[in-house]
């Protein structure tokens, strides 16, 4: 569903091109498609302990995919302060995520954004019933979202897999530590267990970017 919002639409407008101006716009070519999801239907809320939180360690530049997402899908990045920055996670709330979760990944059909549309790097919801890594959060976090979860602690979140390649995956922010929702898996981890090197990933407070190390951000993904 796209739903415009005018002055929303301006604002990502004027970010947009304001980094052009400045050359800060980098180009993530998400071209991370998913391995066969291992089954997680064991996974249980009780198991989920020690959980922590990835520190914010300052501002970072969008991806430009993500803007021109955004002037499309406006309610997708809108940040509402009013909402909760953290999801309890309750026995109701862990079925839903672990539902959506594997549902996503066992019905969209992975491909690239090259094979698919002939474009190196698109973000959207997945459609066509196809689509690369951050199809499938940008995806999982809709459906989360219509069934009463918070966006604002619902991130997109570009990581460093174990190629060494650029990923998106998506970040809940929850009581329990931040955990990840994957396409190349639907066992939901914490972040620390993942081996990912975590890069950035949108703000909590406004319509941005915020880093999350001093790693160097991917210019574009190639795993499969």
């Amino acid at each position: 569903m796209r739903i415009a919002t005018s002055k929303l639409k301006d604002t990502v407008r004027g970010l947009s091109r304001a980094l052009g101006r400045l050359g800060l716009l980098s180009t993530l070519a998400a071209a991370c498609l998913a391995a066969a999801p291992d089954d997680a239907s064991a996974q249980t809320l009780a198991s989920l302990t020690g959980g922590s939180s990835v520190a914010v360690t300052g501002t970072a530049r969008p991806i430009a995919a993500w803007v021109t997402f955004c002037e499309t899908y406006a309610a997708e990045c809108s940040v509402r302060p009013g909402e909760p920055a953290s999801i309890a996670l309750t026995p109701a709330i862990w079925n839903t995520v672990v539902s959506v979760n594997r549902r996503v990944n066992r019905t969209i059909r992975a491909v690239t954004d090259m094979e698919q549309l002939n474009v190196a790097d698109r973000w959207d919801l997945a459609e066509s019933g196809a689509g690369d890594c951050e199809d499938f959060q940008l995806l999982k976090r809709k459906l989360l979202a219509d069934a009463g979860l918070p966006r604002r602690a619902m991130r997109m979140t570009v990581v460093i897999d174990e190629k060494g390649e650029g990923h998106a995956v998506l970040t809940l922010i929850t009581d329990r530590g931040d955990l990840i929702l994957d396409n190349k898996t639907s066992t939901i981890l914490p972040w620390r267990q993942t081996g990912y090197t975590f890069i950035k990933r949108e703000s909590q407070d406004t319509m941005a970017w915020v880093s999350l190390g001093r790693a160097v951000s991917p210019v574009t993904t190639a795993n499969r």
